[in-house]
């Protein structure tokens, strides 16, 4: 049992990095086709196109799972929206409307 384990981590980490090689790949050329030709942007190497990757990463976040992690924020507005009172909620309605403008009627209730 315990072999199996090691065999499927392998499995794994040799799929991990062919997916990564040949992801970074696609970035190197997709680089090297596009950018000089629109913006005059100088060709780039493999290693440079994981740096690229990697500052992405960084920068945009992503691959971080499933909707669950991202939607957060979500659920708990909607526990707060449940916990207002009516007032509360016309009060809401009325600073949201002053920084974004009209999003909806007055009736309309958010969905948990």
């Amino acid at each position: 049992m315990k072999r199996n384990w090691a065999v499927k981590g392998l499995k794994f980490a040799l799929f991990a990095v062919l997916f990564f090689t040949v992801f970074s790949f696609v970035v190197m050329s997709l680089w090297n086709w596009l950018m000089p030709a629109l913006f005059g942007a100088h060709l780039i190497t493999f290693w440079q196109a994981v740096g690229l990757l990697v500052l992405c990463r960084i920068l945009f976040g992503g691959s971080r799972g499933g909707p669950g992690r991202h939607m957060f924020w979500k659920h708990r507005m909607a526990e707060r929206w449940e916990a207002m009172t009516p007032e509360e909620r016309e009060k809401f309605r009325q600073g949201m409307h002053g920084r974004c403008g009209s999003f909806g009627s007055p009736a309309a209730e958010p969905h948990a």
